[in-house]
């Protein structure tokens, strides 16, 4: 299916920039030039992920929104030689979570641009590589230890805060405030007579992010000096989800619940993998539909759209032929309304093919994989091992909100927060103990309430 617009970046014919956007914009680039880097995390992800998408400056018919700009900006910054930096480009090293999003980012541009082999067409996905490999360059640059692992944490709690309030006054008013400052209306999306808060992120976007974050949160909830932050953090997560009115928002929720209450089994997760790796091939052996039916059951809102997501999964399998080698730009010819693409498995299937979905999935191999090694390194230190837990447990939650969304820029901008996280891991654990190796008294209730002995 061909994109809509064939520009870079896509979008409005004309420059869309409203005047405090424009500001809050150039204060964010100033910030970027001009704090150290340890600290520069912070004004980029509130910048980028509080800006509507819509906000994009047009140049000789080249599209840039805010995002790009600040990507852009902050990749100037990564280029300028710093003898004082011992980090080096990828802090913590360059590994095998670092090797994957590379091959990942790089064949999906090429192979989209082989589909259509189009010059437009190129251009376009130009503007989606920049999203893509540029904005993870970024987040990977800028988080460089343990502390700026928090300072992003708290970031993105502070965007929570700020989208719950709003996105609960859209239940309230019924209007969507960061429409007024552009790239969309301030109106509101209603389905079956409920109110879908949508924020300035999307409600199913904003709420399948905010799911993954709130064990992020409880992490911090062992640090005195973060507690305010962290509970702010959950409560406006929780906003978030429960305003978006998705199933696939509460989905992320429960993964993040579950994963949390997994704690008391983190040695013994090899045996629940493999028992969840029976139980799923157990069940389509004896079920009359494929297992992956049972995506099409899942209705926790009473007007989700469970079996559109299982039929993108059915299709997918059963024209495995049409994909695999460099993808399919014809997937909306599979049935019916196939062209929403809320699968984010599937839309990597039909941009890059079976490499590009391998990779992807082997991001994620790799990202828990290098946290559970963490864990197992600072076994026994309780505090250490709970935020790596919480980490993995935020994985977790993006992994089961993947089935029901196809992540947009923005949001997807929070895949390279998570996976950033995991490639400093083992970098962070090596580093010295900030602290006794078990809780302090007062915060040994928190993995007490999921049966921490």
């Amino acid at each position: 299916m061909e994109p809509e617009k064939f520009r870079f970046g896509g979008g409005a014919a004309d420059t869309l920039l409203n005047p405090l956007v424009a500001v809050a914009m150039l204060i964010v680039i100033a910030l970027i030039f001009t704090l150290p880097r340890r600290k520069v995390i912070t004004p980029f992800l509130l910048g980028s992920l509080m800006i509507p998408l819509g906000q994009v400056v047009v140049l000789a018919g080249i599209h840039f929104t805010v995002l790009r700009i600040l990507i852009i900006a902050a990749l100037i910054r990564r280029a300028i030689p710093n003898g004082s930096s011992s980090e080096g480009k990828f802090p913590g090293g360059f590994n095998g979570i670092d090797r994957m999003v590379i091959l990942w980012a790089v064949w999906v541009e090429v192979m989209c641009s082989l589909q259509f082999m189009q010059t437009l067409v190129l251009i376009h996905n130009l503007g989606d590589f920049l999203d893509m490999f540029g904005g993870f360059l970024v987040v990977r640059y800028f988080i460089v230890d343990r502390e700026t692992v928090r300072r992003a944490i708290k970031a993105l709690a502070v965007v929570c805060i700020i989208q719950g309030a709003c996105m609960l006054n859209e239940q309230i008013a019924h209007v969507n405030v960061f429409g007024y400052i552009g790239g969309f209306g301030p109106f509101i999306t209603v389905r079956d007579g409920k109110i879908r808060s949508q924020g300035v992120l999307g409600c199913i976007s904003a709420g399948a992010f905010a799911g993954a974050l709130i064990p992020l949160f409880l992490g911090l909830l062992t640090e005195r000096k973060s507690r305010i932050i962290a509970f702010a953090g959950v409560a406006g997560a929780t906003i978030m989800v429960i305003t978006s009115n998705s199933s696939t928002s509460l989905l992320a929720l429960a993964a993040s619940a579950l994963g949390i209450l997994m704690w008391p089994l983190r040695k013994k997760m090899r045996l629940v993998r493999w028992g969840i790796s029976l139980m799923i091939v157990g069940l389509h052996l004896v079920m009359k539909a494929p297992v992956w039916a049972l995506i099409g059951r899942i209705d926790l809102t009473g007007s989700s759209s469970g079996y559109h997501r299982e039929q993108l999964v059915d299709n997918c399998i059963r024209h495995f032929g049409d994909w695999w080698l460099m993808g399919y730009k014809d997937y909306d010819q599979w049935g019916f309304c196939m062209f929403d693409m809320c699968n984010q498995f599937v839309v990597q299937a039909v941009l890059g093919g079976l490499v590009a979905l391998v990779a992807y999935i082997a991001i994620f191999s790799r990202s828990f994989g290098r946290i559970g090694r963490s864990r197992k390194m600072v076994e026994g230190d309780r505090r250490r091992e709970w935020f790596l837990w919480c980490e993995g447990s935020a994985l977790f939650s993006v992994v089961v909100a993947h089935f029901g969304i196809n992540y947009p820029a923005t949001t997807q901008l929070g895949l390279f927060i998570f996976w950033s996280f995991a490639s400093m891991a083992t970098f962070e654990v090596r580093q010295p103990a900030e602290a006794p190796a078990d809780l302090p008294r007062d915060a040994r209730w928190l993995p007490k309430l999921v049966g921490a002995s």
